[in-house]
């Protein structure tokens, strides 16, 4: 056993903090989907809630290593759709959060993303390629969105089947939800802090213990991208977001 930062760690459980760290870096850069395995390591190691506010900061590293590479291929009239939902979602989550059971909630969104999986594979095969641009679906996304990413960092789901939807390139694509979740990210912290106290020196400390890990995951994702093309990149999004919702249910 190891002590740090007030936490008392062996070390297997201190290396599988730091692969989780590693999925998160390499989500962050393109293999979206990567990310939620860390979600299940984290909350066995540290339990819902807590885990949840200790995967924040790392999620916001991962994010400044995605946003540093992909800033200028962000569409920002997508973004500035979904920000104002999604804080009102985040607001939403946090208030969910103190009432409702981890375990049902993620229950409803693996079923809710199966369903969403469904109709976008019927519209890949049916070659559909009406693109269903309107507000009220963006509204609809960034608030379940924000809900998602507050209760269980579960967002990253939900936001690829929007993204997916407008079929945006494969670059353009990473770049978007880059600078959605860097934003919608920082603004969780003071919800983190004030209202859940999931979020503290001591914690921080031990994030800042992952960074190296989080960033060779995010050089390892931007690695693994380049090397996909770009009819096979959305495939693989598709792909990982249903293996990602069939963890929910585990």
């Amino acid at each position: 056993m190891i002590e740090l930062f007030g936490y008392t760690l062996s070390y297997s459980t201190l290396a599988l903090l730091f692969v989780a760290a590693f999925f998160i870096g390499m989500a962050k850069t393109g293999v979206h989907g990567s990310s939620m395995f860390a979600v299940p390591l984290l909350a066995i190691i540290f339990g819902g809630k807590m885990s949840a506010g200790l995967m924040l900061p790392m999620l916001i590293m991962a994010d400044l290593f995605a946003v540093k590479y992909y800033h200028r291929h962000a569409n920002w009239s997508y973004l500035l759709k979904l920000f104002p939902s999604a804080a009102v979602g985040v607001v939403i989550g946090t208030w969910l959060g103190n009432i409702i059971d981890d375990e049902v909630f993620r229950s409803v969104m693996s079923i809710i993303i199966f369903i969403s999986l469904a109709i976008m594979l019927w519209m890949e095969k049916a070659n559909k390629e009406n693109i269903p641009d309107y507000l009220w679906f963006a509204i609809l996304m960034g608030t379940l969105g924000g809900i998602t990413t507050m209760i269980g960092n579960l967002a990253g789901s939900v936001m690829a089947l929007y993204l997916l939807s407008m079929r945006l390139p494969k670059n353009e694509y990473i770049g978007t939800a880059a600078w959605f979740f860097l934003a919608i990210n920082l603004f969780k912290v003071p919800f983190h802090i004030a209202s859940w106290h999931s979020i503290t020196v001591d914690s921080f400390l031990l994030n800042l213990l992952c960074l190296p890990a989080i960033a060779i995951g995010a050089w390892a994702g931007i690695w693994v991208v380049k090397r996909i093309a770009e009819k096979y990149y959305r495939w693989l999004v598709i792909a990982m977001t249903a293996i990602a919702a069939a963890v929910m249910l585990v």
